[in-house]
């Protein structure tokens, strides 16, 4: 059972994902009905919106990192990096493979990611 700290962290972090996954969603969603765009590139530009957010989020407030910009910074980009690896690859199998909504597979693909990041953030990125 995580401690006092822990348990706040992981609040924060929540919320910090949440306003990040809004930032993805909207913007992904508003590219991709407004604008016409098909699901990935739109998913892309709605992701590197988010990252900016989830970024500043996480380094001030949920995990309060020290650690100088150049070290958070890479280290970020690179667990950022993973997740939108993996974001591509669930949005393409379940729009391309499997035919589903762009808005479903998506919002799966938002609800399957946090996990892993968070374990990365805590124990490599903002240490």
């Amino acid at each position: 059972m995580p401690n006092a700290d822990t348990a706040v962290r992981i609040v924060r972090y929540g919320v910090s994902g949440v306003l990040s996954a809004l930032t993805h969603f909207t913007v992904g969603l508003g590219a991709s009905v407004l604008v016409g765009m098909p699901p990935v590139p739109a998913s892309t530009i709605g992701f590197a919106a988010s990252v900016a957010v989830s970024y500043l989020l996480q380094r001030a407030w949920v995990f309060r990192s020290g650690a100088a910009h150049t070290v958070t910074g890479p280290r970020f980009l690179t667990v950022t990096a993973a997740a939108f690896g993996l974001n591509t690859a669930i949005l393409w199998a379940g729009t391309s493979l499997f035919g589903a909504p762009y808005p479903l597979v998506q919002a799966v693909a938002i609800l399957l990611i946090p996990g892993l990041n968070y374990i990365l953030n805590s124990r490599w990125t903002f240490i």
